[in-house]
């Protein structure tokens, strides 16, 4: 009865083993996977800034202002811009509102 019982046991220890091995070689794997989907991600994020942040300089407007729109454009502050909401065949003009602004 008592080889019974410790070989039962070491079956259990090695079934338990197996199932706690198998899981986190699962586990591993998604965070492999979560891994490798962040580090795309991150080389996307930092194109798409670079992109941005060339594009809306304020050089790289002035820029093109003078290549492509000549005098075309004027100054506006942005204190003066208007929201405009058209409903009902009514218009609507409300403020123009910033996020930062307390």
């Amino acid at each position: 009865m008592k080889k019974f019982f410790i070989i039962s046991l070491i079956l259990f220890l090695i079934l338990v083993t197996a199932f706690i091995k198998n899981s986190t070689k699962r586990i591993e794997d998604e965070i492999f996977a979560f891994s490798e989907d962040i580090r795309s991600l991150k080389n996307s994020f930092e194109n798409i800034k670079l992109e941005q942040d060339y594009l809306s300089s304020a050089e790289k407007l002035l820029e093109f202002q003078i290549l492509y729109f000549d005098d075309e454009l004027i100054k506006k502050e942005i204190k003066n811009i208007k929201i405009i909401q058209k409903t009902k065949n009514k218009l609507n003009i409300k403020e123009l509102e910033f996020i930062n602004e307390q």
